[in-house]
């Protein structure tokens, strides 16, 4: 937007692979609601005095990849407990600032002004404080200084509006916008326009933010601002009546150490009652059993150093089976940090290249193989081919407009038509599978004649080379038998085989609840998968990462685990402690809660 707005020109963006547009560049509202996608094609029109040097000087941003850096994975930072468990009074905040008692004065618009530049000092300053995480308030900058919407109060104001009411309409509608795109995480940025919302509405109502105080702090959605500037050494955790885990606000708290649970939704909560969660079971409580939730502080404590003390013990469980467990990887560093991780069950290669404007050529590719393959010492990797469409774009290989992408070429469909890029990828895989132990699975795999296709372009494999296909809609998972025949192995990955059993966008809060891994009709088609695969079985989807859910999947037969880093110790841990005979049948429950009851008996 800087680039855009230091020139004396109008410049305008057009998606020409959806065709909306044109919009203006100038406006970072207007810029996201265009909700261009990763590979889109854009086309910039320019007019004015200095039409020439805008266009010159954008191409030139085109050409550094507009300052994109690959995203630093996020890791906890001093303040938090980094539990899932929480306990203390609650500190409620309202969903809205109440506008009852504002009362207009006679010169609004400047009133206006004076609380916007108060607003973006206060998110400059933050920009500032928070390194980790300052693009996100350097947006929040930008978008409190928007001249669009900007225009549209000052519009209502000049109508006879007030300047309270005018930008709280404004900024609702702006968000309205954001709720309705097509992509998920620009979805979820409402909750930034809501966040710089509330920030102008209480300086301009003269109200303050939440006092610090011990507790836990209750939110309607929580926003980045918040999460970044909340005292992690007095609020016990983070309670989000909203579903979703993709937000800003979410991501801060996280890196932060902070205790969170998200979806609550809309229980009564009182200010100053005693409050308590666990995110491990979901549950939220009113005047809980304070003894009883401190013991299990103190045990999850516990359970976390003891875990990883003994994280590269295997995990035996106490009927004698050992289950690998494993590491998903988006980055060389993910397979670095992971501790006590039997090899990489699931390397994610759209993100390890998602940094890439161009396709890597089999060369560099081979080099980022063999980085993550050092990492592992030598341990196996299951290689994913590119596993894109949804929401999961690639920068080099833009896709056509599909009115609903996620039932649309996902995955290994993608390269039916367009198979070069994929054929560089296998034969990346290919050649480094003759240094060191890998494996390779296809995505998004419906049929027998997609299966047949990708042992094709497969080609000879190389001694040790095992070959194995992604689960992920229910079709797969019920002739499991028929597609994995000449295969070494089945993945399941539960993340997609949940949304597309259950119905359900997890990132849409309306039915989010719905899109639960432990609902039994989800268990019963892994389930299927055990039973009737004939090789061997692994999940890498959210489930492998949750110790109880973990153990759930040994029992119900999976030979091994995909998890993320910084669970891996805990799983393995829990898995040692498991005689598996003896959890109980959850495949008749009645829903996920009762799934959970049982298992936690």
């Amino acid at each position: 937007m800087a680039v855009v707005n230091s020139f004396d020109a109008t410049v305008t963006l057009t998606d020409l692979d959806t065709g909306r547009g044109p919009v203006d560049a100038g406006s970072l509202s207007m810029v996201a609601t265009l909700n261009a996608q990763q590979g889109h094609r854009l086309s910039v029109g320019a007019s004015g005095p200095q039409a020439g040097e805008a266009l010159a000087a954008i191409a030139d941003l085109a050409a550094q990849n507009f300052g994109d850096t690959p995203a630093a994975e996020e890791k906890p930072t001093a303040g938090g407990s980094g539990l899932d468990v929480a306990i203390g009074p609650a500190i409620v905040v309202d969903a809205e600032v109440d506008l009852s008692g504002y009362t207009p004065g006679d010169d609004e618009r400047g009133r206006l002004d004076e609380a916007v530049t108060a607003a973006a000092g206060e998110l400059e300053q933050l920009r500032d404080r928070s390194p980790d995480h300052g693009g996100i308030f350097a947006a929040q900058v930008a978008m409190v200084r928007d001249r669009k919407p900007l225009g549209a109060v000052r519009d209502a104001i000049s109508a006879g509006e007030s300047a309270a009411v005018a930008w709280k309409q404004t900024y609702d509608r702006l968000a309205r916008t954001f709720e309705g795109l097509d992509d998920a995480y620009q979805r979820e940025r409402a909750q930034d326009v809501r966040s710089v919302r509330d920030r102008v509405l209480r300086i301009l109502t003269g109200r303050t933010t939440t006092e610090a105080a011990d507790g836990i702090l209750v939110v309607p959605e929580l926003d980045a601002a918040t999460a970044a500037t909340v005292d992690a050494e007095r609020i016990a955790g983070i309670a989000v009546r909203a579903a979703g885990t993709t937000g800003h606000g979410v991501i801060v708290a996280r890196s932060r150490g902070i205790p969170l649970t998200t979806g609550i939704g809309d229980v009564d909560v009182p200010p100053g009652a005693v409050v308590a969660f666990d995110a491990r079971t979901g549950t939220f409580e009113l005047a809980p059993d304070e003894a009883t939730v401190r013991a299990t502080i103190t045990e999850r404590r516990t359970e976390r150093e003891q875990a990883a003390a003994e994280a590269d013990r295997p995990a035996t469980t106490l009927d004698g089976r050992t289950i690998d467990v494993l590491v998903n990887v988006g980055s060389v560093q993910d397979a670095a940090d992971a501790r006590g991780a039997d090899g990489a069950g699931l390397v994610r290669t759209e993100v390890l290249f998602g940094d890439r404007r161009t396709a890597p050529t089999v060369a560099e590719q081979v080099e980022r193989f063999r980085a993550v393959a050092d990492a592992l010492h030598g341990k196996p990797m299951t290689i994913r081919t590119w596993d894109i469409g949804g929401d999961k774009p690639l920068p080099f290989l833009p896709q056509d407009h599909e009115a609903n992408p996620f039932l649309g070429e996902r995955g290994l469909r993608v390269f039916r038509r367009r198979p070069q890029l994929l054929r560089d990828q296998l034969e990346a895989i290919r050649q480094v599978a003759a240094e060191t132990p890998v494996h390779v699975m296809f995505p998004m795999v419906t049929t027998a004649d997609e299966v047949a296709w990708a042992l094709d372009e497969l080609g000879p494999r190389p001694d040790g080379l095992q070959v194995g296909i992604m689960v992920e809609v229910p079709a797969a998972a019920l002739r499991v038998e028929t597609l994995a025949d000449g295969l070494d192995f089945v993945s399941i990955g539960t993340n997609d085989l949940t949304q597309y059993t259950t119905a359900a966008d997890r990132t849409n809060s309306a039915v989010a609840a719905l899109a639960d891994g432990l609902d039994p009709a989800v268990l019963r088609l892994i389930d299927h998968v055990v039973r009737t695969a004939g090789v061997r079985v692994a999940v890498c989807g959210d489930l492998a990462s949750d110790p109880q859910s973990a153990v759930l999947l040994a029992a119900l037969g999976v030979h091994e685990l995909s998890a993320v880093g910084p669970q891996i110790p805990l799983v393995k841990a829990l898995l040692r402690r498991t005689d598996l005979t003896k959890v109980p049948d959850v495949l008749n429950a009645r829903d996920a809660a009762e799934v959970r009851q049982l298992v936690r008996r």
